[in-house]
């Protein structure tokens, strides 16, 4: 593709993976996993569609290494010190970056062909289980009961029909008046004394529900 007027050849920054990735993932964040296709990426990073295969095989391992940039920005829980710990961090890091890229969601474990940082996210996790004293049983366990509420949850949200706690607030009250509370008397009890009183934050249920979790997972370690 020429220059643009102006612009010297040797001025143009040159095409590799990475700026082909970092681009796809700018794309999915604005616009959505489905918006994202060849022609579009070779828009934004100058270049025709075409071009983008030599840097990617197909839209396959595009989607591969975009997963696995998105493993990259989760930190890496710690095989020393606290499991609890290290296992809580690792939970709320995948939840705010999932919040970041919320296409990711439903792809997280669906690669085939995963990349280097998503092997490195998953054998730092069943490191920091196995040094903790889980036997590779209850690691399998606990590893499936996390993740399956950390992207279950992120999935839930993903879903909500509103963005903030006053959005969610408003749209409890106009949800609320459309049924009559004496045929709905514990749904109505709940809407008015929780989720309506002051300070009440769907998101902080998540912190909650993964104590529990981490709980449960600590008694079972104790049983073994």
């Amino acid at each position: 593709m020429p220059a643009t007027p102006g612009e010297a050849p040797s001025a143009r920054i040159p095409l590799n993976r990475e700026r082909v990735l970092r681009a796809a993932l700018e794309l999915a964040d604005r616009n959505g996993i489905e918006s994202l296709t060849m022609r579009r990426l070779g828009e934004a990073v100058g270049v025709e569609a075409m071009s983008l295969y030599n840097h990617v095989a197909n839209k396959v391992d595009l989607l591969d290494g975009l997963i696995d940039l998105v493993f990259d920005e989760i930190e890496l829980p710690s095989d020393k010190g606290s499991w609890q710990t290290a296992m809580r961090r690792r939970a709320i890091s995948t939840r705010a970056v999932l919040s970041a890229h919320p296409w990711a969601v439903g792809l997280m474990e669906s690669r085939t062909s995963p990349g280097p940082a998503t092997l490195r996210h998953h054998d730092a996790v069943l490191g920091c289980l196995l040094s903790a004293g889980f036997t590779l049983e209850l690691a399998a366990h606990a590893y499936s009961v996390l993740d399956s509420y950390i992207y279950g949850f992120a999935l839930q949200e993903r879903g909500l029909p509103f963005d903030t706690q006053e959005e969610g607030a408003e749209l409890a009250q106009v949800m609320v008046e459309q049924f009559p509370p004496d045929e709905y008397p514990h749904l109505a009890r709940f809407t008015f004394g929780h989720v309506l009183q002051p300070g009440y934050d769907f998101s902080s249920e998540y912190e909650y529900g993964l104590d529990l979790v981490l709980d449960g997972l600590e008694r079972a370690l104790e049983a073994e």
